[in-house]
């Protein structure tokens, strides 16, 4: 049996408890520590599994739970592509080879891929804006292209997307059973990635669904901020978070030692290797379970990309604590958490468009929203990782309406800023739609420094 077959039996086996609040506490699924199903310390290979989210059991989810006399009212989706080929390469090696062909009886396996594939190859006209229209609606290369959606990746949203199907449309009745194009909202960037897995999570959602009532808007930027993206202040906090990043690597002589070896082995200059962002494609090995590349000075080994991962792992403990990040994060995530917000006030109205609204983004994508909102333990976006706010009404006061949030189907409703000291002065299991309404439209911008608008918080000076 080799090394990662092992951790990833290990991963399945380690015991499952449950939480005091009744959340199963198996180690695929939560986002806080749990000290029996976690290592006691940061594990940079355990953390790399959670990472690549290899498809294996039907997982366990808190999804659509409320007490019932709650009644669902719209669901609002971000989702992290799912499993890719590497952007980068490592010069001078050869490129791991990955089938990016979708084939029924190879692993990962989901019994709707070949109805999938089936299905895709229907929707040449479909509804999608320029420039959509132009990518692949599934990945199909025997040697995968750089940034290309795998199988895995595939298989990882088709999962995401039945489980979804079973909570909300079978249990929830979320849509009617001839649910029109306005109740569903659906964007994505122009990669096809993002396309891709937004198609394989609808799919999942709604099978064999008619192409005449899809439509999917193209989204220019990863952050989604559509007319707003205009932020000088942004730019700036992220150019001290990106300083903060170069002087953490500085200081890591372990990891500047590794990039040398690695160099080394690859024959070329140090500064050349770490700007081909060896990580990227050392994930992709790892994750498809492939040996790390060799030449005739040596092999690149488990030893490096541990290294290298466990610096990952400490940078984005920094990030925390420095808070840097956080400025350029509540003024990344605002645009799209504010029309979030106004499509879920326009269903708490009664207006019974965009139901379910889907965005299919990046890791840069999801990251700035988990900060914004308070998140500070959520781990990184894994392949596939989603984000869920879900919309309830109180049917005993249906003037009432509240909020839950959950991330990989964790509820994480009161672990953010906006929520986090709710449940000690009220009994009710949610977030009341004010608390998110107030936080979107006023405490951002108190939190960076006093304005009380984003064109304000964008363009204020002494940053």
């Amino acid at each position: 049996m080799d090394l990662l077959t092992a951790l990833l039996l290990l991963v399945h086996l380690i015991p499952v408890s449950v939480a005091k609040n009744g959340v199963n506490g198996k180690s695929r699924k939560r986002i806080m520590p749990d000290p029996v199903t976690e290592p006691p310390v940061m594990d940079p290979v355990y953390e790399a599994l959670l990472y690549c989210n290899i498809p294996s059991v039907a997982e366990r989810s808190m999804e659509g739970h409320a007490p019932h006399h709650f009644k669902l009212v719209s669901v609002h989706v971000f989702i992290r592509h799912g499993d890719r080929y590497p952007l980068y390469v490592i010069p001078k090696t050869k490129r791991p080879e990955i089938d990016c062909t979708l084939v029924a009886n190879r692993k990962p396996y989901h019994p709707k891929l070949e109805a999938f594939v089936s299905h895709m190859a229907k929707g040449s006209g479909a509804s999608l804006e320029s420039p959509l229209h132009s990518l692949p609606l599934y990945p199909s290369h025997p040697l995968c292209e750089m940034g290309e959606l795998t199988q895995t990746g595939v298989v990882q949203h088709l999962q995401n997307g039945q489980l979804l199907r079973d909570i909300y449309l079978k249990k929830h009745k979320l849509l009617p059973g001839d649910w029109s194009t306005d109740q569903l909202y659906l964007e994505t960037t122009g990669k096809s990635r993002t396309l891709q897995s937004g198609l394989a999570l609808l799919y999942g959602f709604l099978p064999d669904f008619d192409w005449k009532k899809i439509y999917f808007r193209h989204q220019p930027s990863a952050l989604f901020c559509s007319g707003n993206c205009y932020c000088p202040v942004r730019n700036q906090y992220l150019e001290k978070e990106q300083r903060r990043q170069y002087l953490l690597r500085l200081k890591n002589s372990q990891l500047e030692k590794t990039y040398g070896e690695m160099a080394r082995i690859v024959d070329i200059p140090t500064k050349q290797l770490r700007a081909a962002n060896p990580i990227d494609s050392m994930l992709c090995h790892f994750c498809h379970n492939v040996s790390f590349p060799c030449t005739k000075n040596g092999c690149i080994d488990m030893e490096h990309f541990k290294v290298i991962k466990m610096h990952q792992i400490e940078d984005e403990r920094e990030r925390q604590e420095k808070k840097l990040y956080l400025g350029y994060a509540l003024l990344g995530a605002h645009p799209i958490l504010n029309q979030t917000v106004g499509r879920m006030q326009r269903a708490a109205e009664g207006r019974r468009e965009e139901l379910f609204a889907l965005y299919s983004a990046h890791d840069v994508t999801l990251s700035p929203v988990l900060s914004a909102l308070g998140l500070t333990e959520a781990r990184f976006p894994r392949f596939a990782a989603r984000l869920i706010f879900e919309l309830w009404q109180d049917r005993e006061k249906p003037s009432e309406h509240a909020v839950r949030i959950l991330y990989n189907g964790v509820d994480v409703t009161f672990h953010t800023s906006f929520c986090q000291d709710h449940h000690k002065r009220s009994p009710k299991p949610m977030c009341p739609l004010e608390n998110l309404v107030r936080f979107v439209k006023r405490d951002m911008f108190v939190a960076l420094g006093g304005t009380t608008n984003y064109y304000d918080a964008c363009h204020r000076e002494g940053v």
